[in-house]
């Protein structure tokens, strides 16, 4: 019975260390997310036009995603690369550059061009809790055919998250006006989505686009997102708030195990 004390109070200790480990790291965890959705906060506050760009992105994105059958994992992953797939024009060296109204000049598109690494750059720190993040970002203006930047990477050597992100990004840069071109419409945008099919995107995830119960859910999407956004009053809570957005969820928001993954 001696014998089996220090094997037991060893045990014990044991237990006790890997106890605090899981509660360090889970600390760890909500910090990480934390900072992203304080990040996400700037990008709003930097630029709102930025901020409105990447929430939609991220609901075309998910959308595809939820049509493709990707596990909840994957699907939380694309929900980060779209809406950290512009952090890279926050730097000082672009904002200028998207914020003036003449046209873009060769030395200029050329900085532009620099913003998927520069964003990878931006959310390095991050890596550990977020692999995939940083890679995402980095690729999400890569083509299929290999002519993209800024690493030419083709075909399927282009992360997952990017490709779909790549096409919801397309889509709404076509369907809102910017500096450098007019916004078209619904169908011009679906127009020109299939004409890059196998040369700027995934062409099975072109395929599923263009499906009719995803551009039902994608105009649909849309129509919510160009609408006046009305405040409503929170009667619990007597604040006033926006409507549902895509945003992150690193508090405890309920206890069901689709929650908590939704949370990673």
């Amino acid at each position: 019975m001696r014998e089996l004390v220090p094997v037991t109070i060893g045990a014990a200790a044991a237990g006790g260390l890997l106890y605090r480990e899981h509660k360090i790291r889970a600390t760890a965890e909500r910090l990480s997310a934390a900072t992203l959705e304080t990040l996400l906060n700037a990008i709003d506050a930097n630029d709102t036009v930025t901020g409105a760009h990447v929430r939609r992105v991220a609901t075309y994105a998910l959308i595809l995603g939820e049509a493709a059958g990707l596990d909840e994992r994957t699907l939380r992953s694309i929900e980060r690369v779209a809406l950290f797939h512009d952090v890279g024009k926050l730097h000082e060296a672009l904002t200028d550059i998207f914020h003036d109204t003449s046209k873009l000049s060769p030395e200029e598109r050329r900085a532009v061009m620099t913003h998927p690494q520069r964003g990878a750059e931006v959310l390095a720190p991050l890596s550990a809790f977020y692999p995939d993040l940083g890679k995402g970002v980095a690729a999400h203006h890569e083509r299929w055919d290999g002519t993209g930047y800024p690493r030419g990477l083709k075909g399927k050597r282009i992360p997952l998250t990017a490709r779909v992100v790549a096409i919801a990004d397309s889509f709404d840069a076509i369907t809102h006006r910017r500096r450098y071109s007019h916004a078209r419409s619904f169908g011009e945008a679906v127009q020109a989505i299939a004409e890059g099919r196998g040369t700027q995107f995934d062409p099975e995830l072109v395929d599923l686009f263009l499906s009719a119960p995803v551009q039902q859910q994608i105009e649909k999407a849309m129509r919510h997102a160009n609408a006046p956004q009305k405040k409503r009053r929170n009667r619990r809570q007597g604040e006033t708030e926006r409507g549902a957005d895509v945003t992150f969820r690193w508090r405890q928001l309920s206890t069901g195990p689709r929650a908590r993954d939704r949370q990673r």
